[in-house]
């Protein structure tokens, strides 16, 4: 059955679900904002791909309550909690389940702007950005998904993917407005600022290329243009979700508005300061 959930609010968003009896989801620790008291809630270093299965009871990955079944689940929790932390991640999933009857939970992303529901049907997985995961079903699984190699990393935004799998809701945040595209329909392929990308389906392509090399027009680009050298590119066929506001964009503005220089090599040259 599908998550009963609504997106509410306008400039920042936020999703309330409501749970049936038993029904568990999960969030990144930092993205609760309020349940019914007849909702527990559990903090685990393991999201569902770590323990076997959505609800705990450690069913999967082999034997029960065997020394080697209780060996495999902690070697995957271990393995889960390191590529957390080499995503730049929270450590703890938090999880929620409604006891005694329905139960309601709420959730928000960490910067104003918009939140989307992704229905999984177990045919195509979802990739998002690491800051994009707000909660999901605990029949969706959980990874790291790492993209582009070297082209990836010298991109920054990008490289560390999250990648969800499964059956069920998956809640995403983004920062600003969100804009649905689809690479086919622009010839098969894109290029956007690598902080703009919030989420896309299994079977996008996704890359990191140069912009410019360091000839005249590259570093103008870099320099003055503030994109930097390289941009995100997406091929294929299927849903790209992107968003209008970066953090990058985001944290440059309030500096600005506090008396701080602008950003970027040019910031002292232009800005004004007051006496």
């Amino acid at each position: 059955m599908t998550l009963q959930q609504e997106i509410v609010g306008n400039a920042t968003q936020m999703a309330v679900v409501n749970l049936r009896p038993g029904q568990t989801v999960y969030c990144e620790a930092g993205k609760f904002l309020f349940k019914t008291t007849n909702v527990t809630m559990e903090t685990r270093l393991s999201g569902p791909s770590g323990n076997g299965n959505g609800n705990g009871s450690g069913q999967g990955g082999g034997g029960g309550g065997g020394m080697g079944g209780l060996l495999r689940q902690a070697m995957g929790t271990a393995m889960q909690v390191g590529q957390r932390v080499l995503a730049g991640e929270s450590l703890a999933f938090q999880y929620f389940t409604s006891q005694g009857g329905e139960g309601t939970v709420g959730f928000a992303g960490v910067l104003p702007g918009e939140m989307r529901a992704l229905e999984l049907d177990g045919t195509r997985a979802w990739f998002a950005e690491k800051d994009a995961f707000v909660a999901a079903e605990s029949t969706v699984d959980f990874g790291i998904a790492f993209a582009g190699g070297r082209t990836g990393m010298s991109g920054g935004e990008g490289f560390i993917l999250e990648k969800f799998t499964g059956h069920g809701t998956v809640i995403i945040a983004g920062a600003g407005n969100f804009i649905d595209l689809n690479p086919a329909d622009f010839g098969g392929r894109i290029e956007v600022d690598t902080g703009c990308v919030v989420a896309f389906e299994e079977g996008i392509q996704y890359g990191v290329q140069r912009i410019g090399g360091l000839n005249r027009q590259g570093l103008m680009n870099a320099v003055f243009g503030g994109e930097g050298l390289s941009l995100a590119t997406l091929e294929g066929n299927g849903r790209v979700i992107l968003q209008s506001l970066t953090i990058e964009s985001l944290a440059n503005a309030l500096k600005k508005a506090q008396g701080g220089d602008k950003q970027g090599p040019t910031g002292g040259l232009f800005s004004t300061h007051a006496g």
